[in-house]
């Protein structure tokens, strides 16, 4: 595919010592193909089931990021890049925010009610 996302060689160098060396149950898909996947996820907002087959099975580039996440394993990887090229410029961006379909109002949208002047109102009137 024209719009896949590869870590350069230098890239891979800078973080290669930082990821775990030991890990327990069934032998390792290549390091670098998977993280290059969670980067072009991350990169271009799809969603893991629709990631590129070239990257691997979209369930274990998913649980490779959660994982990692859970163990502070991309900050390691982040301060070592940082290291490695401390003349780039370096920023995170976290403009696009996805709302849950009931920040609209929920649903049948938002009802309308009566304000408490109106009800009592209607009881002093219904009364005489």
């Amino acid at each position: 595919m024209a719009h896949e996302f590869w870590l350069t060689d230098a890239q891979w160098s800078a973080i290669e010592p930082v990821l775990p060396k030991v890990y327990s149950g069934a032998r390792r898909d290549d390091d670098r193909r998977i993280i290059s996947g969670i980067i072009h996820v991350l990169k271009s907002g799809c969603r893991w089931q629709d990631c590129p087959s070239a990257y691997g099975p979209p369930t274990t580039i998913y649980n490779r990021f959660h994982r990692w996440s859970g163990r502070r394993i991309w900050h390691k990887m982040l301060e070592a890049l940082v290291k490695a090229f401390p003349d780039d410029e370096h920023m995170i961006d976290s403009t696009t925010a996805k709302a849950h379909r009931s920040a609209a109002g929920g649903k049948g949208g938002r009802a309308t009610r009566p304000s408490v002047a109106h009800v009592v109102a209607e009881r002093l009137k219904s009364m005489s």
